[in-house]
């Protein structure tokens, strides 16, 4: 910061120059001069304008103490704002939810953040990393969809969605995240009813680059699932975004490449035939039940 020297006022700068030459006043010297003023009286124009310079300096002294006092003030402001900004607080977890649908199939949500559906003494577990954005998840879920369902009400496999967002530069609204938001809206109302939901989110798949489906046709999807007006809420407020963003950092840095990625008892399927092909999974649930 800057600071303004006040300057001698212009009359006492003339007492200085009187006679017409520069006399040094005794303040300056540090020395007496012979006064102008009979009998050695102070000069009173010179005292006044002493007072006139000091006051202007407490005035100047005063103001600066105010100017600092506010802009330390401002930058504790903006200091706080930004701390606040850059920690976003505790990451909601999600909720435990369970149901268990009339033929026995159980729905739970599990410790790590996936939807899993199936028969407690299902022998298989087929895990499916995906993004609701993603074209190639969609294909996925022509290939397997009643594959994937029939495994479960037959009792042979349980199916986990690990449902993350890493796609929301493919729309301008960050759909991935709202989708994946939507994902547990409905699977902490009713797990049971989810592999329905997934079936009409990927058939209502918006295109990559556009607006994403609005958060009103999220509800009407999850309505014609089954669900109850209740997760309407969840869904426009995005309730699960921080645990959403969270979970994605924790599966990409798993080692999680792509989507879909796909688990059989924990061994990745790599063929593209057996993700993508006619039959999907079949052979490999049914390989993997014979073990």
């Amino acid at each position: 910061m800057m600071w303004a020297v006040a300057r001698p006022h212009g009359d006492e700068f003339a007492l200085y120059h009187r006679g017409g030459r520069y006399r040094q006043s005794s303040e300056r010297r540090g020395e007496r001069t012979v006064s102008k003023n009979p009998g050695g009286k102070k000069n009173p124009l010179l005292a006044a304008n002493r007072a006139d310079r000091n006051r202007k300096i407490f005035i100047q002294v005063a103001v600066a103490a105010v100017l600092i006092g506010l802009i330390a003030a401002i930058g504790i402001g903006v200091a706080v704002k930004k701390a606040r900004k850059d920690d976003p607080g505790p990451t909601p977890s999600i909720p435990a939810a369970a149901n268990t649908s009339p033929d026995g199939v159980t729905g739970t949500i599990t410790d790590n953040g996936a939807v899993r559906i199936g028969k407690p003494n299902a022998k298989v577990t087929v895990r499916v990393v995906a993004d609701l954005q993603c074209p190639a998840c969609k294909g996925f879920e022509g290939a397997n969809a009643q594959v994937l369902a029939d495994a479960v009400n037959n009792g042979t496999a349980a199916v986990e969605y690990d449902v993350i967002a890493f796609l929301d530069k493919a729309s301008t609204t960050r759909y991935s995240t709202r989708a994946a938001n939507a994902s547990y809206c409905v699977a902490e109302a009713d797990p049971t009813k989810y592999q329905a939901w997934v079936s009409s989110m990927f058939a209502q798949q918006p295109p990559e680059g556009g607006a994403g489906l609005p958060n009103d046709k999220l509800v009407q999807i999850a309505k014609e699932a089954g669900y109850p007006d209740a997760v309407a809420n969840c869904i426009t407020d995005v309730k699960y975004d921080k645990y959403i963003q969270a979970r994605t950092d924790d599966v990409l840095k798993s080692g999680i490449k792509s989507t879909p990625s796909v688990f059989v008892n924990g061994k990745q399927v790599e063929s593209s035939q057996e993700i993508f092909g006619p039959g999907g999974l079949g052979p490999v649930i049914a390989a993997a039940a014979a073990q």
